[in-house]
């Protein structure tokens, strides 16, 4: 597995699961053309590509360049890189048709072809290291401990941290979970937390 630094930005869920036995990075999906309209998914996205940059990975087909293109024009190009797959005509496996272009999709791309179209766009691949980082990461057991889950006010105090950390509110706890962990150290965390209580 290979490690990436930048945010990859994808159309939906099977190009995530896809990429999650190749890569080790943070995959955000689009929902397709549900990014035009979702305000909140448009600002994470803005927020990961100033901190980390973003790797837009769309379909070959016509809707994976409309979609590449929505993105480009909310991000500024340099907090861009992309990565291109090659035209390949076929059907997914979990399909009973074809696509209307007839083009295999992410989804649909063997491993090495993948790994090829990161190398094409100089995207910086290295292998995982084992161990992985000693960084005290945070864990579910922590947002328990600190009352963001599992309690009577958990959803309240999620939302007040989300909005501390400028994330949008309506993301799940374990989105948020990988957010935290994205941005923040351990102690950081805990800062936040202590400001979110404070405004309770």
């Amino acid at each position: 597995m290979l490690k990436i630094n930048e945010a990859i930005i994808v159309e939906g869920k099977y190009d995530k699961i896809k990429l999650q036995n190749i890569v080790d990075a943070l995959i955000i999906e689009t929902d397709g053309f549900g990014i035009f309209k979702d305000k909140e998914k448009q600002k994470l996205i803005r927020k990961l590509a100033r901190e980390k940059g973003i790797l837009i990975l769309t379909d070959s087909d016509s809707a994976g360049f409309v979609i590449r293109s929505f993105l480009s024009g909310i991000v500024p190009p340099e907090q861009i890189k992309n990565v291109y797959i090659p035209d390949v005509f076929g059907k997914e496996k979990r399909k009973e048709t074809a696509s209307k272009e007839g083009k295999l999709g992410v989804e649909g791309m063997k491993k090495e072809v993948l790994l090829e179209a990161f190398e094409k766009a100089g995207i910086a691949c290295a292998p995982c290291e084992e161990p992985r980082e000693s960084r005290r990461e945070v864990t579910h057991t922590d947002l328990f401990e600190d009352g963001l889950s599992g309690g009577a006010n958990s959803a309240e105090k999620r939302k007040k941290l989300l909005k501390i950390l400028d994330l949008p509110e309506r993301m799940s706890t374990n989105a948020m979970l990988k957010m935290i962990n994205t941005f923040l150290d351990y102690e950081d965390y805990k800062a936040a937390v202590r400001k979110a209580e404070e405004r309770l």
